[in-house]
């Protein structure tokens, strides 16, 4: 990335400032380079805190930077791009983080021609260790996706894919706590109980990276005879577990989906 790059962030809330920390890290922008917009300083302070601009206009975002994140709740979007269309130029590369905004809404309601991004990053970019997926609009290029992966490089892995993975995304949390009140039940602190579930999560994710190998054979390498760990796994079976995380899995990705038709762009909007 080049050291003129500057970037802009509508939106302060928790994703945005995991962005923000992320390119940061990266080491290829400085955070004067940096500016985000928000209605209040509630948020704004951690960007200031970490020497990054702020301000309550969107347009003096749009103004001072080259690369433009929309991290905006989704209902607040159209709005949002309607109020800063006139001034996003060939310059900006736009890239939204909103759940559910298609592609083809995104280019309707700015200029035609523009160069747009869709990503789809998790929480755990906050920590540098997220899983993000992103696609091209029809104007972006080859350049504006090697642009956005170096922004975002320190924040983890960072994948292009077809627009119709982008919604397809869940969660693990529920079942990180599941299995700290399981160890709280028979008896275990709960905070030794949280660690002990990060780390075993952590490592098994690893080693599903490092190994290659199929979770089922990774399952099976920990399955002894009449062992612990298979009583356990018979409780998951009985209780359908894997097709309990299919069918959130398609929740979440219906859910959105459905966001993306509600906020389609009024008929007679079209390109500007």
């Amino acid at each position: 990335m080049e050291a003129e790059e500057s970037v802009g962030l509508v939106g302060a809330g928790r994703m945005a400032l995991a962005i923000a920390t992320g390119i940061l890290a990266a080491g290829n922008v400085k955070p004067e380079q940096i500016i985000a917009s928000a209605p209040s300083d509630n948020n704004l302070c951690k960007f200031k805190e970490m020497g990054m601009r702020t301000t309550h206009d969107n347009g003096s975002v749009v103004k001072n930077c080259t690369v433009l994140f929309l991290a905006v709740k989704p209902h607040l979007l159209t709005n949002v791009l309607v109020n800063i269309c006139p001034l996003v130029t060939p310059a900006h590369l736009v890239v939204s983080v909103a759940a559910g905004v298609t592609i083809d809404t995104l280019e309707s309601l700015l200029p035609q021609g523009c160069r747009v991004l869709r990503m789809m990053p998790n929480l755990p970019c906050t920590v540098l260790q997220g899983a993000s997926v992103f696609c091209r609009g029809t104007h972006a290029t080859t350049s504006d996706a090697d642009l956005l992966k170096g922004l975002v490089s320190a924040c983890g892995l960072c994948e292009e894919t077809p627009e119709s993975y982008i919604d397809i995304h869940t969660g693990v949390y529920l079942f990180a706590e599941a299995l700290i009140d399981g160890a709280v039940k028979m008896g275990m602190p709960y905070e030794l109980s949280k660690k002990l579930v990060a780390h075993t999560l952590l490592g098994a994710g690893k080693m599903m990276l490092d190994s290659g190998e199929h979770p089922a054979k990774l399952k099976s390498d920990v399955c002894t005879p009449g062992g612990t760990t298979v009583h356990g796994l018979y409780q998951l079976e009985k209780g359908n577990l894997r097709s309990t995380v299919m069918d959130a899995v398609g929740a979440a990705t219906d859910h959105a989906r459905e966001v993306g038709k509600r906020l389609q762009p009024h008929q007679g909007l079209g390109q500007r």
